[in-house]
């Protein structure tokens, strides 16, 4: 009975310091590298979410190359404007929500780890949801910080 109890205020213990170490990394105080890394994520997230392919487009490097978890094998920028273009003529994202995770910035180079959901409509207006994660890593030009790979994807199995 009473390793019981000791072995549940362990657990209980261990629960509570997970909970305040992942709800601290989650509201870290990112660094100015680090926000102006995430407003591009942001801006370019937005023209996704209204369907904006030459503006999405405008973020990535004519040398990107990113993997989506759903195919075989990594792709393009030109494949990847191709699957948008087919996604956004069958669907509507109606809202969506990105949240920072990770943020590492090495000079000209970013790695970023985030969290996504977001309601997509079909044809008919039937509404459904899709989340998951991605990893993206930009690479600084000028002002903006442009897609040169990435990885991730829907979290559901349809």
């Amino acid at each position: 009975m009473l390793s019981r109890l000791i072995n549940g205020i362990v657990l209980s213990s261990m629960v509570f310091i997970l909970l305040i170490n992942v709800n601290t990394g989650l509201s870290q105080e990112w660094s100015k590298e680090q926000q102006m890394v995430w407003k591009n994520v942001e801006a370019y997230w937005k023209l996704y979410g209204d369907g904006n392919l030459e503006g999405f487009l405008g973020y990535m490097h004519d040398g990107y190359l990113g993997w989506n978890v759903g195919t075989p094998l990594p792709s393009g920028k030109a494949d990847a404007a191709k699957w948008m273009k087919h996604f956004w003529a069958k669907r509507k994202v109606t809202i969506y929500d990105v949240k920072p995770v990770g943020i590492a910035v090495f000079g000209e180079v970013a790695i970023v780890h985030y969290y996504y959901t977001m309601m997509v409509a079909n044809e008919e207006g039937k509404e459904k949801n899709m989340s998951g994660n991605w990893t993206d890593v930009l690479l600084k030009q000028g002002d903006k910080w442009l897609l040169i790979g990435d990885h991730g994807g829907n979290q559901d199995d349809d």
